[in-house]
C-alpha cells in the first residue's frame, strides 16, 4: 500500500512539474516571437539612428529604417505592395498621404494606448492612423552671412527684393509639405487676403530662388553660404550642429501633421504593434525632439532650439492629393519652372 502511495506521489509531482514547465513554455510563447524582434519602417523622417538605438535598449527590437521622399512616396509603396514585394511593418508619412494609403487598403487597424496623452486634434478614432508630430517648416539662415538686422521679421520679407538669389526651398510644384505650407500662409499670415497672398507669392519668385527636391537638400546650402537664407525645417539646427544655422522667429511656425500607422501586410506584425506603442511614447518623444530635433506632440517635449519652446507651431490643413496636384501646377506657373 505505502508503494502504490508512493508511486502516486510520484505521479503527481511529475504532472505537476509537467504543468508548471507546460505553463511557463505557454507564457514565453506569447511573447514575441525569435523571427519578430525586427522592424522595417517606411519612413520619410531623416536623422533617425538614435531612434533605433532607443528602440533597440527599450524594446529588444532591431530596426531599419527605409527613407523614402514625400515625392517618391505614394508611387513606391503602391507599386511595392500591389506587386507583393512590400516589406514594411511601419509606414510613416504626412496626413494626406496616409489617408491615401489607408483608403487602398494599405494600413491594418490598430489602437495604442500610448497616444492618450497627444492633444485633442492629434487623436482619431480607431482607425489605425496616429499623428505624433508636426512637419515645422521656418526661415532658417546662416548666422554668419545674415546679421541680426537683417533677419527676416515676418514672413512677407521673403519678398523683399534685397534677399534676391539668396534663397532656398524645395521645389513649390512637386514638394507637398513646401505646397501646403505656401497654401497655409494665405489663410494663418494673409489672413484669407488672396490678393496680398499672390502678391507675396510673386514676390518671392521674383527674388529666384534656388529650387531643391527635398528640405534634406537645403542646409548645405545655406551653410555654404551659397543661399543664406532658406525656407526649411528647423531640426536641422540640432542634426547639423555645429553649423552655424538659425532660425527667424516668426510665427506662426507651421508645418505639415506627421503620421505613422501599420501595414496591412506587416511581415512582423507584433514588433510593428510595439514599435508603434513605443514611438508614441514621452521617452521616445524626447528622444526625438532631443537628438533628430522632430517637433512632437508629447505634452513639454521640445526640440533643443532656442525659443521653440515658445513659439506657438499650429498643423496646417491636410490638403488630398487633388489639391496638391492643383496647387503644384498653379505654384509652377507662379514661379516660373520648367
Amino acid at each position: 500500500m505505502k508503494k502504490k502511495v508512493l508511486i502516486l506521489l510520484l505521479a503527481l509531482c511529475c504532472a505537476a512539474s509537467a504543468v508548471f514547465a507546460g505553463g511557463k513554455k505557454a507564457a514565453t510563447s506569447t511573447a514575441q516571437p525569435p523571427s519578430e524582434g525586427r522592424v522595417s519602417v517606411y519612413t520619410n523622417i531623416t536623422g533617425t539612428d538614435p531612434m533605433l538605438d532607443d528602440l533597440r535598449a527599450k524594446t529588444g527590437i532591431a530596426g531599419e529604417f527605409v527613407p523614402i521622399s514625400a515625392v517618391q512616396f505614394l508611387a513606391s509603396v503602391f507599386s511595392d505592395f500591389n506587386a507583393g514585394t512590400f516589406h514594411a511593418d511601419i509606414i510613416q508619412a504626412p496626413i494626406p498621404v496616409m489617408e491615401r494609403l489607408k483608403g487602398n487598403g494599405v494600413l491594418a487597424p490598430y489602437t495604442s494606448p500610448s497616444a492618450r496623452s497627444f492633444p485633442d486634434w492629434a487623436k482619431r478614432e480607431n482607425d489605425g492612423i496616429y499623428i505624433f508630430g508636426i512637419e515645422y517648416v521656418a526661415i532658417l539662415y546662416n548666422r554668419e552671412y545674415v546679421g541680426p538686422d537683417d533677419v527676416p521679421k515676418r514672413y512677407q520679407d521673403l519678398a523683399d527684393p534685397k534677399w534676391r538669389d539668396m534663397i532656398v526651398m524645395p521645389d513649390p510644384s512637386i514638394h507637398p509639405a513646401t505646397i501646403s505650407w505656401l497654401v497655409g500662409l494665405r489663410e494663418h499670415v494673409f489672413g484669407n487676403n488672396e490678393q496680398r497672398w499672390r502678391a507675396f507669392l510673386q514676390g518671392l519668385s521674383a527674388n529666384s530662388p534656388l529650387f531643391v527636391s527635398y528640405f534634406e537638400e537645403t542646409p548645405e546650402v545655406i551653410q555654404s553660404g551659397e543661399r543664406p537664407l532658406g525656407i526649411s525645417t528647423p531640426k536641422y539646427i540640432v542634426t547639423n550642429a555645429p553649423a552655424p544655422l538659425d532660425w527667424a522667429r516668426i510665427e506662426p511656425v507651421m508645418g505639415s501633421p506627421r503620421a505613422m500607422g501599420i501595414s496591412a501586410k506587416a511581415p512582423h506584425p507584433v514588433a510593428a504593434r510595439r514599435f508603434v506603442d513605443y514611438w508614441l511614447t514621452a521617452q521616445a518623444g524626447k528622444v526625438l525632439a532631443d537628438q533628430v530635433g522632430e517637433y512632437v506632440l508629447v505634452p513639454g517635449v521640445f526640440p533643443p532650439i532656442d525659443g521653440m519652446d515658445k513659439a506657438r507651431v499650429i498643423p496646417v490643413e491636410e490638403l488630398p492629393d487633388e489639391e496638391i496636384a492643383r496647387w503644384g501646377s498653379e505654384f509652377q506657373l507662379i514661379f516660373n519652372i520648367n
